[in-house]
């Protein structure tokens, strides 16, 4: 990947909606695409790679939008003063006290699942009595 992409294609790549993407330009100040004279965000491969490790923090790892934020600064910090790139971190360390937040929505949905296992568990029982 060696030349500009345009946001659709990003999207695709990153499996993102572009309003994803443009949401993400205001959070993360890191993530800047050029624009072409027509006024077209035009991403870098760099970018892309900023874009899907942002993707992976906020869906995988349950990163709060500022979590990530500080955790892609903090990144990239240390690698440049070790004069390296930035390495993609699978997370925090252990023990760390950094830890991610889990994300509202997935709270909500193991909180539904435990709620339909225990209705599956009354109903086996009625069925039994029944």
């Amino acid at each position: 990947m060696d030349r500009l992409l345009r946001i659709g294609e990003v999207s695709r790549r990153v499996a993102v909606k572009p309003f994803v993407l443009r949401y993400w330009e205001t959070e993360f100040p890191m993530l800047r695409p050029v624009k072409s004279p027509r006024g077209q965000r035009r991403y870098r491969p760099e970018d892309v790679e900023v874009a899907m490790e942002i993707k992976r923090l906020l869906y995988d790892q349950g990163f709060t939008i500022a979590g990530a934020r500080k955790h892609l600064k903090d990144n990239s910090a240390a690698a440049a003063g070790r004069g390296e790139p930035a390495a993609r971190s699978r997370g925090p360390a252990a023990g760390s006290g950094d830890s991610p937040k889990r994300p509202y929505r997935a709270r909500g949905i193991r909180a539904l699942r435990q709620a339909r296992d225990e209705l599956r568990a009354i109903l086996r029982l009625l069925e039994e009595d029944g």
